[in-house]
């Protein structure tokens, strides 16, 4: 049994092994580059313009650009040594990335990290009620997972070839640890023998439970899960305590409380359990409704304002990559850790697992003539300790929920009209945010104080992850300057539009590449020796400013996500999660700390969302 306390294994992310047909692309596909060290220098100072707040401040950053570029310069030197690693391992930036972005993070994962999809309502060619709407997702889930690990699905890709499909193997069977020194990591059982594996947590009024899904290679049938999970409802009919809310709780704290209940044998084997098992599923009490509901109850579940308790979260277990929550209305959806897999698998899955359901063809097994075994409680042996740690954990995380501010809205128009208009959808959609962020800061007096962070998938390389789109730029400026400036015509304020968009395509494109500055500089920065001085532009003002996120921007797509989203990255700042994929509408959700204008800010997204339509279809607005 793997460590559940640590020491970190060296080689924990080695030790999940590779899923047997997409091994080859590690020859296949290319290496993360490392950039020209000019051309990220030049692509620095471009994306720095816009943000300066004077002309002195930027030639002061470019002063200090220059001589860390220059023939004399350190940025020669920290490139070499780049350039040296890269040539030594397989992924230059990897644990770099791992480390400093994920498992070094020491605040909750539960708004400030994990993220969210709903999904659209059951299909009514099957049962409606909770217990159905899991076993569906449980079968689909499961088929998904054999399909995968036995080399049944194809890479995901592009027009110009395959994209990696190393994080895929972190999504089933596998857990994140808490550390006790600082840095966490992932466990994965995926090695283990299958008589181990293919079992599911089903969590109800924060009972843990143990649902064997496959037997003897087979997995049940939707009929079988669906007994076997109204099981659990009619067992589970009061409240235990409360263990999942640890797992809410700032790293370091969990890391102890975790040590804590795995010194009992009887707990490290639930651990275990609960680590090796496939996926997780949230049976929550909750039945939300309406959007921003549906958001906030997967988010960070339900709160209690007269006892300060986050008792959603209480339900679940966030260090799992895959957390299914299904809700006693029926409404679903997952809650995903983002240490080792981002985004883009889990929409695949998720896509793949609703399409099959929404398919009256889907096979939704047969039952055996041998009746599965009843799913298995999992009750934690609770002491003193804990129980106060829970009571801790509970107020700490509805502290942190309640902070929180979320707004949405869909738009009336979609991907279909953009399109017609010959314009990049995502490139239309960050317009948007730029031109209602300009007027939400505009209206309230203020300036800029950072810049937008747009991620860009750098998927074709092997073990490629994210790179920084930096959307900000003179163009988008310019754009959004003439959109108010009643002296500038329809028709300028058009081909600054699309100058706008054309330098975020060119942009997006490069950061496709690896060749964007914020990960480069990353990288360099970390090169610098002990007791070496650190170069000045990294403690340049502007420099700084430009990486701090006022808008952390992303788009994914699927037809069965009504809502999806995450929190903001810092606290003066926003979350702005959005859909281009509809042909009828744009999607957004925007997060935020409750003493944020969000709501200002999303009816500026609204008015600059119909502006934008205006400028090129020549409408009045009331025809809208």
């Amino acid at each position: 049994m793997p460590s559940l306390t640590g020491p970190r294994p060296v080689d924990w992310k080695a030790a999940a092994p590779l899923i047997p047909n997409f091994a080859s692309q590690r020859d296949s596909l290319p290496r993360l580059p490392v950039p020209n060290l000019t051309a990220t220098l030049e692509r620095l100072k471009t994306s720095l313009l816009p943000l300066a707040h004077s002309e002195a401040e930027f030639t002061d950053a470019t002063k200090k650009i220059d001589a860390f570029g220059s023939h004399g310069g350190s940025g020669n030197l920290l490139q070499s040594r780049l350039l040296q690693r890269a040539n030594e391992c397989e992924h230059w930036l990897e644990e770099w990335w791992d480390n400093l972005g994920y498992l070094g993070y020491r605040d909750s994962v539960v708004v400030n990290v994990s993220y969210y999809y709903g999904f659209d309502g059951q299909p009514a060619h099957l049962p409606q009620s909770p217990a159905a709407r899991a076993a569906g997702l449980a079968r689909g889930a499961l088929v998904f997972r054999q399909k995968l690990l036995s080399g049944q699905v194809n890479p995901d890709g592009t027009k110009e070839g395959q994209l990696c499909m190393d994080t895929y193997r972190w999504m089933f069977d596998c857990c994140r640890i808490p550390g006790l020194h600082g840095l966490d990591w992932s466990v994965s059982h995926t090695g283990s023998k299958a008589d181990d594996l293919g079992h599911i947590i089903i969590v109800r009024r924060n009972r843990f439970w143990k649902l064997k899904g496959i037997i003897n290679g087979r997995i049940l049938s939707m009929t079988e899960l669906e007994k076997q999970i109204q099981y659990i409802y009619d067992s589970t009919t009061e409240e235990y305590p409360g263990v999942g809310v640890l797992t809410a709780s700032n790293r370091d704290v969990w890391a102890k409380d975790h040590a804590h209940l795995a010194a009992d044998p009887h707990n490290a084997s639930i651990l275990h359990t609960i680590h090796s098992s496939a996926f997780l599923i949230s049976l929550d009490t909750d039945t939300p409704s309406s959007p921003i509901d549906h958001s906030r109850s997967l988010w960070h579940g339900s709160l209690s304002p007269s006892t300060s308790d986050a008792s959603g979260l209480k339900n679940r277990w966030v260090d799992k990559p895959v957390e299914f929550i299904v809700f006693d209305n029926a409404h679903a959806g997952i809650l995903g850790e983002h240490s080792t897999m981002d985004g883009t698998p889990t929409v695949r899955m998720c896509d793949e697992v609703l399409d099959w359901l929404a398919d009256p063809a889907f096979d939704l097994g047969a039952p055996s003539v041998i009746s599965p075994p009843e799913p298995e409680p999992l009750d934690f042996v609770i002491d003193d300790t804990t129980r106060t740690a829970i009571d801790k954990a509970s107020k700490a995380a509805y502290e942190l929920a309640d902070s929180q501010s979320m707004s949405y809205h869909l738009t009336s128009y979609g991907k279909a009209a953009i399109k017609a208009f010959r314009v990049s959808p995502d490139s239309w959609a960050q317009m948007i945010i730029q031109l209602a962020y300009a007027r939400l800061l505009r209206a309230h007096g203020l300036n800029r104080e950072g810049g937008t962070y747009e991620a860009a998938t750098t998927r074709r390389y092997w073990k490629g992850r994210t790179e920084t789109i930096r959307v900000v730029t003179s163009q988008s400026d310019a754009f959004v300057s003439a959109m108010d400036d009643p002296h500038v015509s329809r028709e300028d304020r058009k081909q600054l539009f699309d100058a706008a968009a054309k330098a975020h395509i060119v942009l997006a494109k490069a950061a496709g590449n690896g060749e964007g500055v914020d990960r480069h500089m990353l990288g360099l920065k970390l090169c610098l020796k002990e007791g070496e001085p650190v170069p000045d532009i990294f403690n340049d003002p502007l420099y700084k400013c430009s990486g701090n996120w006022v808008l952390s921007t992303s788009a994914v797509f699927s037809d069965h996500f009504p809502v999806y989203g995450w929190g903001e990255v810092i606290p003066q700042g926003f979350g702005v999660a959005y859909m281009t994929g509809y042909d009828d509408r744009l999607q957004y959700t925007i997060t935020s700390r409750k003493e944020m204008p969000n709501e200002d800010f999303m009816n500026e997204i609204a008015r600059a969302a119909v502006d934008l339509y205006d400028l090129h279809a020549g409408q009045p607005k009331s025809m809208l």
